[in-house]
């Protein structure tokens, strides 16, 4: 239809009219049978997809399948122009169908490329298929080209271009070498989508002659290949590190389409040394995480089903350690047409009216088109309306069946769907079977199905055994497609069903029985058994179910099928003949009908048979012979005959009873009876059908039940009791709700058991106003004013008269929210923290409610905005006027309101106060650290309070000196201006421990106080426990006790110090210094204890802490330790008479390796003695070599050899001595031999050889 024509003056009011007395169009009817009889216009079953791309090496063939009654002839057209199919010898249509197989054996295949279009038809109207447009695949070869070599700088970048032959379909483009090894692919080296091979940066490893395109055309199977392309990495001038750049694509911008549907490929590749990483992220949105995956080491991101969300700007990052480049990539989403809802089929009866919907959407919108049997709808008629994408018929006629098409394009593609109008005049047939028989269980829903078919559509009434019309409600539901719903199921349910389908052309009905079954139940399960090993094992399992039908017993062990062998399997029982170990687990009985099952298990144990002769125990056999005598309508007299105990005593009966009128199948227990007994009285219930039966019990088990006496029945008599848990409570406003737990049926002693509920405003003289309700547990009061007191009860009573006179139970009616603020606030304030609130509370009929209290809701003000912190809230109970509010801050301004509570809420808050604290002392400072120690001076550095609490007058720092023992010394105090946070102090002693004690203040007083501890440097020239030698040497040994610095005033006769008193932590610090084969420990200790032990273990050992006693010291070293180990140590604190123990935190202590571990030679006592044989040599020699200077007297000589050759024991390479002592020779460098002489020997003369020369 022409889109651009006018519409017709009140169209749409016309379609809302025709639509408000349109008859419903019927479904095209799914049944076979019923379609076999109908005659159908021509539908479409199978089509060629609209571009067909075909192999020139098989035939074409073009698929076009249709159905209709009368079976539809076929027609084809070929651009536009009927396509002769007979006269084309190489062309076939297969029979009975549309189809065209074309052999292009020895042909041309170009000669039937083409648009091809079918149409299907019958008398009733005409289908046609989509434009299929045929074409030939190709795999053109790649034109011929020369590459030149390409020689590139190492660390340049590089693209490799591929430009493969435009085949169709695309061909799959991929790189090798000359061994056909795909060429590996990385971070660095990236194949881009059109094919081109890109290098963020050239290695020398990337030199190669065979860089070869490979392009793989899918349809044919075919592979071509490009030149091969040489590339060499030059390194003479190598490119250095650069920012990324984009190789592709270029510039900071780019621009992509895609349709919605598919699938969107982004790709962003950068050159840069080092290789650079790429990100992705959408401007103004999210990534569709769902849809969306990275490829090619993240450089191309692909998004699935593209919708028109997926359009906008998509931002590529690359980045290396020189920085980052962007490029944005604005994503357009186009739509082809799609569907929202394509035209369905219409069965319409004659004067009825129609209507044909093609909703199609598109970007840009669609233009959408109407035909009629294939022929273009150009005009309108008064039984045909066509308004864009809406066809209505009105008042159809007999014979005016046809197929519609709706034809919805735009520049991307297009959508047409066939949708048949068949007038038809029916009568009703009733599609479902007849005469069925449909079972159900009790309180399942049931489905009694009417499928049927007319044109007209047949109105659908059900009727239950021919009489009672049955209408849509709390029990039934009457679908749409004619089916009828029994909610819950029950045996009054079951009968016959009968269905009525009519029109206007005739009546149809249908019959179908329903049967509602008993539920299958297992009544007795079987039970846990413990079978001696060799015995059998008997399970039961009787089960309760439907007489009509018949149950199949099931047993698994262990949730699977029973093994073959000793297992038999009865209707009521399962028995293990000669059990063993193996038959352990667990059995479960299944009992299964054709509607519903039922399941139960137990265990098995067996044990070891005991050894011969063996007492079996086993439970007791059920007693006997019930009988009941000396009945009353209360009570009644049981007698039983007790079974064989099995060896092992009867303990108890228990009897039980069932309630055939209230509870039939289900027993209770009533009561116990000694084991010893035979009789019990058994007190009695009205309107009760008892059967009693009595189960035996010993050390076993309980014996199975005995047999049912006889029945027993008591007469109806007015209730006992009353409903428990009577409550009255308001849940609306003005509403009182009263509730109760209603009586059970065995309570209820008699028929129709009702409540009588009572109530009246309490502390009134109004007369009790009551109402009966049937068996419910609560009723509600309306119209009660708001939170009013009632008194409240509930009698039951039945049909022989009324309960006992019930208790009366107080509570209210519904309240509401408070109506009243509190007034008259005043706020005193107490000091810079604490305040106090009064107000004068509220009149109770404003509460209206429960009274839960006063909440004070007060939040401190900030600054000249008058910002507040977050509101502090503090609630007072009950009905109080007034409270305190504690912990505020000093020198603050607060705003307060208060609001009443009830248990429906808050009331409306009272007018805002504001109140003021005074200035308070000050928080501690924040910081305090020593700093730059020297032998006598020590920095202090702190910072100010976190918490001024008023104006900031100064600090105040006070200071004494700590010895050894933890004594304190006089204390200093020195005063500071408020701007000052640093200060040196001197003249302290060296070597020396000082506390610190540091407060602010402002006008209020100090605040509190933080300490610090540091030390002096310590003076060498003084000894120290920690350098001491505790093995001798030349160091001095170490003290019982360390000996301490002392200053001129720990010298006075009366020392100031006084101990520290034990206020924290028994220990302080711990210091650690290590020695060659031990540690030394020293600590703080302010505890009273008297034993003090140094712990220590290897690291990560499982042995025993070692202990040493070190009581009065704080200082001691560990000896005999293994160097290159790590220990753990800790210093510990006990006393017999506190069980309390005091310990450090452990300390790690690693003693250093040696790096040999050689024994110390001095210590040895052969090494001493070979010294002292050595000095007496030398002193001898010395002896020898006075007396024979004095006898040759040549002192200067002598005295210039000793003094080039010290100690005159060694004698030069170019000296030496004559017989009698004296010097021969010059200190000339060389070495001049005497043949005369006996020594030739340039080395000195040895001790031996002196001694020779002495005799």
């Amino acid at each position: 239809m022409d889109r651009n024509r006018k519409r017709v003056p009140g169209f749409a009011a016309m379609l809302l009219i025709l639509l408000s007395h349109m008859t419903s169009a019927l479904e095209v009817p799914l049944d076979p049978k019923v379609l076999e009889g109908l005659p159908q216009p021509p539908t479409i079953t199978l089509q060629s997809p609209k571009d067909y791309i075909f192999d020139p090496r098989e035939n074409i063939v073009i698929h076009c399948e249709a159905k209709g009654k009368p079976h539809p002839s076929f027609l084809w057209t070929r651009n536009g122009t009927h396509f002769e199919v007979e006269k084309d010898s190489k062309v076939l249509m297969k029979p009975g169908s549309g189809t065209l197989v074309i052999d292009i054996s020895g042909e041309k295949a170009e000669a039937y490329e083409g648009t091809y279009q079918c149409t299907a038809h019958n008398e009733h109207g005409t289908a046609v298929s989509n434009s299929i447009v045929i074409r030939q695949s190709r795999s053109p070869l790649w034109s011929k080209e020369r590459n030149e070599a390409i020689a590139v700088q190492m660390g340049g970048s590089l693209v490799l271009k591929c430009r493969p032959p435009a085949g169709l379909p695309p061909p799959v483009i991929f790189w090798m070498d000359n061994n056909f090894q795909r060429l590996p692919l990385d971070q660095r080296v990236s194949q881009a989508l059109n094919g081109d091979l890109y290098f963020s940066n050239v290695l020398p490893e990337d030199t190669r002659s065979d860089y070869i395109c490979y392009a793989r055309f899918p349809h044919t199977q075919t592979i071509q290949q490009k030149q091969p392309i040489s590339v060499t990495v030059l390194d003479n001038s190598p490119d250095g590190e650069r920012r990324p750049r984009f190789m592709m694509p270029q510039g900071a911008t780019s621009t992509k389409m895609v349709l919605r549907g598919e699938t969107l490929e982004l790709e962003c590749i950068a050159d840069g040394l080092p290789t650079p990483e790429i990100s992705w992220q959408k401007d103004g949105g999210e990534l569709p995480s769902s849809r969306m995956s990275f490829y090619n080491y993240k450089k191309t991101l692909k998004v699935s089903d593209v919708n028109e969300a997926d359009g906008g700007d998509y931002r590529c990052t690359a980045t290396n350690n020189l920085g980052t480049a962007h490029h944005i990539i604005k994503v357009t989403v186009k739509a082809a047409p799609f569907w929202v809802s394509a035209p369905r089929n219409l069965i319409l009866a004659p004067n009825e009216t129609g209507i044909l919907t093609c909703r199609v959407n598109g970007t840009p919108k669609p233009l959408i088109t109407w035909l009629v049997n294939g022929v273009s709808l150009e005009s309108e008629s008064n039984d045909r309306k066509v308004d864009d994408d809406t066809v209505i018929l009105s008042n159809v006629q007999s014979g005016s069946s046809a197929v519609y098409q709706c034809n919805a394009s735009n520049e991307f593609g297009y959508l047409m769907a066939n949708a048949f109008v068949n007038v038809l005049a029916e009568p009703p047939r009733v599609l479902s079977p007849p005469n069925q028989v449909y079972q159900v269980i009790t309180n399942n829903p049931a489905l009694l199905h009417c499928a049927s078919f007319g044109s007209p559509i047949p109105a659908i009434t059900w009727f239950k055994d021919s009489q009672t019309s049955i209408k849509s409600g709390d029990s039934y539901v009457i679908h749409e497609n004619g089916t009828l719903e029994i909610i819950v199921a029950q045996p009054v349910n079951s009968g016959k069903y009968t269905c009525i389908a009519t029109n206007n052309l005739g009546i149809k009905e249908n019959h179908v029985k329903l049967e509602v079954k008993e539920p299958t139940r297992i009544l007795k399960q079987p039970e846990y058994k413990v079978v001696q090993s060799g015995m059998s094992a008997v399970f039961e399992c009787k089960v309760k179910h439907d007489p009509t039908l018949d149950p199949t017993v099931t047993w698994l062990k262990d949730n699977r099928e029973l093994p073959d062998g000793r297992f038999e399997v009865n209707m009521e029982s399962l028995t293990i003949k000669n059990v063993t170990e193996e038959d352990e687990g667990t059995y479960t009985c299944i009992m299964n009908t054709t509607l519903d099952q039922d399941s139960a298990s137990a265990m098995l144990t067996v044990v070891e048979a005991p050894p011969p002769p063996a007492i079996v125990y086993e439970k007791p056999d059920p007693p006997t012979d019930l009988e009941l005598t000396d009945q009353t309508e209360r009570s009644v007299h049981l007698t039983w005959i007790p079974g064989d105990e099995h060896n092992s005593p009867t303990e108890k009966f228990l009897i039980q009873y069932e309630d055939l009128l209230h509870q039939p199948g289900v027993w209770i227990n009533l009561t116990e009876a000694s084991g010893t007994s035979t009789t019990a009285q058994l007190n009695l219930s009205p309107y009760v059908y008892y059967s009693f039966r009595v189960l035996a019990m010993n050390h076993v088990g309980y014996s199975h039940p005995s047999q049912p006496s006889s029945q027993y029945r008591t007469n109806p008599a007015a209730p006992d009791e009353n409903p428990s848990d009577v409550e009255c409570l308001g849940t609306m406003p003005g509403d009182l709700v009263i509730s109760w737990t209603p009586l059970t049926g065995f309570q209820a002693n008699g028929p129709s058991l009702e409540y009588k509920v009572l109530w009246r405003q309490k502390d009134t003289d109004e007369d009790w106003s009551s109402q009966n309700v049937g068996n419910a547990s609560e009723f509600v009061v309306s119209g009660a004013p708001i939170y009013v007191p009632y008194e409240v009860k509930v009698q039951a009573l039945n049909d022989y008269g009324n309960g006992p006179e019930p208790e009366v139970v107080i509570g209210h009616s519904g309240g509401d929210l408070p109506l009243s603020a509190p007034e008259s606030v005043q706020i005193m304030v107490h000091n810079s923290t604490l305040a106090e609130v009064h107000w004068e509370p509220v009149s109770f009929s404003s509460v209206r409610g429960k009274l839960q209290g006063y909440k004070v809701l007060f939040a401190k003000i900030i600054g000249e905005q008058s910002l507040h912190q977050q509101e502090l809230v503090l609630t007072f109970s009950g009905n109080r006027s007034e409270g305190r509010l504690p912990g505020l801050q000093p020198y603050s301004t607060y705003n307060l309101t208060i609001r009443v509570l009830n248990n429906k809420g808050e009331g409306p808050p009272s007018p805002s106060q504001t109140f003021k604290t005074p200035e308070g002392v000050p928080g501690p400072p924040s910081f305090l650290n020593a700093i730059n120690p020297s032998l006598d001076t020590l920095t202090l550095q702190w910072g100010p309070p976190a918490s001024n609490n008023g104006r900031l007058a100064g600090y105040t720092l006070k200071y004494q000196p700590v010895n050894n023992t933890n004594e304190l010394g006089p204390v200093k105090v020195m005063t500071f201006l408020a701007n000052e946070t640093t200060t040196t102090l001197g003249n302290l002693n060296s070597s020396m421990l000082y506390k610190f004690y540091l407060s602010a203040k402002t006008i209020k007083g100090s605040g509190p106080v933080i300490t610090e501890e540091a030390f002096t440097v310590m003076d060498t020239s003084k000894p120290f426990p920690l350098i001491c030698n505790a093995f001798g040497g030349k160091r001095p040994k170490c003290p019982t006790e360390p000996p301490h610095t002392t200053s001129p005033v720990t010298q006075s006769p009366h020392s100031p110090f006084h101990k520290v008193p034990p206020v924290g932590p028994a220990f302080g610090k711990v210091n650690t210094s290590m020695l060659e084969d031990g540690a030394v420990i020293s600590w703080e200790y302010f505890g009273h204890h008297k034993n003090v032990y140094v712990e220590y273990i290897v690291e990560n050992s499982k042995e025993d802490w070692k202990q040493e006693l070190v009581n009065g010291s704080h200082w001691h070293m560990i000896k005999g330790l293994k160097p290159g180990t790590s220990y753990k140590v800790r210093v510990v604190a006990r006393d017999p008479a506190d069980p309390a123990v005091h310990s450090t935190d452990e300390v790690l202590v690693a003693v250093p390796a040696i790096a040999s571990r050689q024994v110390d030679i001095a210590t040895q006592g052969w090494f001493i003695g070979l010294m002292c044989a050595i000095a007496l040599l030398i002193l001898v020699l010395l002896i020898v070599c006075f007396i024979k200077r004095n006898k040759g007297g040549k002192y200067p000589v002598k005295e210039k050899e000793d003094r080039r050759q010290p100690g005159g024991l060694r004698g030069g390479r170019d000296g030496q001595f004559n017989e009698d002592g004296s010097f021969i020779g010059q200190y000339s460098g060389k070495k001049e031999k005497d043949t005369h002489e006996g020594n030739e020997s340039s080395e000195a003369p040895s001790p031996v050889n002196a001694m020779n020369s002495f005799v």
